[in-house]
């Protein structure tokens, strides 16, 4: 499960675009927490505390406790903005989580056991169409990573989210379908010498067919 992070805020007293460009020439990132149908608490948060968080690569999947006026509220991130040019942070949003609650998050994937698979051994490609999967979680068992055991896997072989072993009190947010996570793949190399072979099959048996032919006419004559 992700850690637990924590930041400290202070209430926000005035709003508008003029208040937040002051808060934020004094190293302060305007930011909101919402949800749990009570009302929207503005607030602002140190930016290089903040900048740490977001360092850790888990920030917006992780349960964050932000502390405003010394009581705690237990949030999960839903949006950062950013400078386009700066790349520095501008704003926040922190969902205020119920308790019990289940979150969507965004969970990264990861792959085990690649010298167990038949299909990477012989030179195959794991082919990854999703990174992460989109998940419904509990609240308080979020978890860092999927991992996806590749054991076995044959060139040609794929992997689909009903294979997967979730954690508990985790599903799928994507019900309607059966998607595919990720296969493995023949490398450039076989793909050719296998075209190669298919064209040189067919040369042949175009060649066999004109000689065919030719014994035909000459049996006429």
């Amino acid at each position: 499960m992700s850690d637990q992070l924590t930041i400290a805020a202070e209430p926000r007293e005035r709003a508008g675009k003029g208040a937040s460009r002051a808060l934020r020439r004094e190293g302060r990132v305007p930011a909101v927490i919402y949800g749990d149908k009570k009302e929207a608490i503005a607030i602002h948060v140190e930016e290089r505390a903040l900048n740490k968080l977001l360092g850790t690569g888990h920030f917006m999947n992780s349960l964050v406790q932000v502390e405003v006026d010394g009581k705690k509220t237990r949030t999960l991130p839903k949006d950062v903005a950013f400078d386009p040019v700066s790349d520095r942070p501008l704003h926040v949003d922190f969902f205020r989580l119920a308790k019990g609650a289940k979150v969507q998050v965004n969970i990264p994937v990861v792959f085990i056991n690649e010298e167990e698979s038949p299909g990477l051994k012989r030179g195959g490609v794991m082919n990854v169409v999703r990174h992460e999967l989109d998940l419904m979680c509990d609240a308080d068992h979020i978890p860092d990573q999927i991992e996806i055991d590749v054991t076995g896997l044959e060139i040609g072989d794929s992997i689909h989210i009903s294979s997967i072993t979730l954690p508990d009190g985790a599903v799928s947010s994507i019900t309607d379908r059966d998607f595919t996570i990720a296969g493995v793949t023949a490398p450039s190399a076989l793909k050719s010498s296998d075209d190669e072979a298919e064209e040189s099959e067919e040369g042949t048996e175009e060649a066999e067919g004109e000689e065919a032919e030719g014994e035909e006419g000459d049996s006429e004559d």
